[in-house]
């Protein structure tokens, strides 16, 4: 087994980088971060090598975000404040308000998906990771989280025609 600084220097990237499609805040990731490599560390022990090193660090990263939420219980509601600052200049606001739903209503269509098909979404479209780097995460292959994106992408472009 590698040592603790090895593994981070090795791993941490990877883990800052899923964190941050999950949470969409660098802050809230690099803290996150930290906790995964410092539960890793007490509970070595637990690891079995069924998976690789990385995976097993991502679903210790995800567990501590699933708790972190249910200890937050983060507000939905926006500040004007928030929604003035989103606005460009160079943009009009309702093409602002346009983008912003059609966001929103990408991201109620992919809740809609089974769970390792929302996560290769998210991965892909949020974190910008490559598909070998999500497969590496999730312990598949890239072959593997392209055609889950593929597929998921088709069965919310077939849900919004059948809509139409």
């Amino acid at each position: 087994m590698q040592n603790t600084e090895e593994i981070y220097k090795k791993y941490s990237t990877t883990v800052y980088k899923y964190l941050f499609c999950l949470t969409q805040n660098k802050d809230i990731s690099e803290e996150l971060t930290q906790e995964t490599f410092a539960q890793a560390v007490a509970d070595i022990k637990k690891f079995r090598g069924e998976c690789k090193l990385s995976v097993w660090l991502c679903q210790i990263a995800k567990h501590l975000w699933y708790k972190e939420l249910k200890k937050s219980k983060k507000s939905e509601n926006v500040s004007f404040e928030e929604v003035k600052d989103t606005v460009l200049y160079d943009e009009s606001f309702e093409e602002t308000i346009c983008e912003k739903e059609q966001k929103l209503k990408l991201f109620k269509d992919m809740q809609k998906l089974d769970e390792k098909s929302r996560e290769v979404m998210y991965l892909r479209m949020i974190g910008n990771l490559s598909y070998e780097e999500i497969g590496e995460i999730l312990g598949k292959t890239g072959n593997w989280a392209r055609v889950t994106f593929y597929r998921a992408k088709q069965k919310i472009r077939e849900e919004n025609e059948n809509e139409k």
